[in-house]
């Protein structure tokens, strides 16, 4: 599923905490995860849309599967969103050399990011070698099984490839306090959805939309001070 903000503007004024900045074109964004029961999917989903309503051009684009089926098929609320989710399509680097802010989510897996995508990753390298990943936007969001579970850890190692990348890391950090108090992650979004008896409720929901608006608020103004 990608989403599209309607008919290109002349120009597009992006407002978000009383500031704003104007572009000439919308700000692309492409949120980039992977998901296998669904949690993260449905983040990813809720980031898209609200990046959407800021006002940017938005592709919301899986990573590739790597696990063997006989894996998925064992588990099965991981073979359930594996079906529910053929539709969406698979990310390419060239969706991240084509985004100014690129979104990436992740189950956290053993306090860092799933193999899946630390592949993707792991392909960015020649985008890396011609300098293509540097001056973008880029943050992140996860979930784990538990509270304690590995969610604050899993976004700074994701973050550390940005810093290879030469990227901008525009995190929520406590920038709306009667969001971020709640959902209690700066680094970003994150859930814990407690072996799948916890459905993501309006505080992930909530810090998911502040993320998105903030990350495209920051991509508005670099993109538009690129461009003076």
């Amino acid at each position: 599923m990608m989403y599209h903000p309607g008919q290109p503007q002349a120009q597009l004024t992006i407002t978000f905490n009383s500031r704003s900045a104007t572009v000439s074109t919308p700000v692309k964004v492409a949120v980039i995860y992977y998901s296998s029961t669904g949690f993260s999917a449905e983040i990813a989903k809720e980031i898209g849309e609200a990046a959407q309503k800021a006002g940017a051009e938005v592709r919301l684009l899986k990573v590739a599967e790597l696990a063997p089926e006989a894996a998925i098929a064992s588990n099965e609320a991981w073979a359930a969103h594996a079906a529910a989710s053929a539709g969406i399509p698979v990310a390419t680097p060239a969706d991240v050399e084509w985004a100014d802010a690129v979104i990436f989510g992740s189950p956290t897996r053993f306090g860092n990011v799933s193999s899946q995508l630390k592949q993707f990753i792991d392909m960015l390298g020649g985008l890396w070698a011609q300098g293509k990943l540097a001056n973008k936007v880029y943050s992140g969001f996860t979930s784990a099984t538990t509270a304690h579970g590995g969610l604050e850890s899993t976004l700074l190692a994701l973050y550390n490839s940005i810093h290879h990348f030469g990227g901008l890391i525009v995190s929520p950090g406590y920038t709306d306090p009667g969001v971020k108090f709640v959902d209690g992650n700066p680094y970003g979004t994150s859930h814990v959805s407690a072996q799948g008896e916890n459905p993501i409720g309006e505080a992930t929901r909530n810090s998911a939309r502040h993320q998105a608006e903030r990350v495209v608020q920051i991509a508005a103004t670099l993109k538009a001070g690129f461009a003076a």
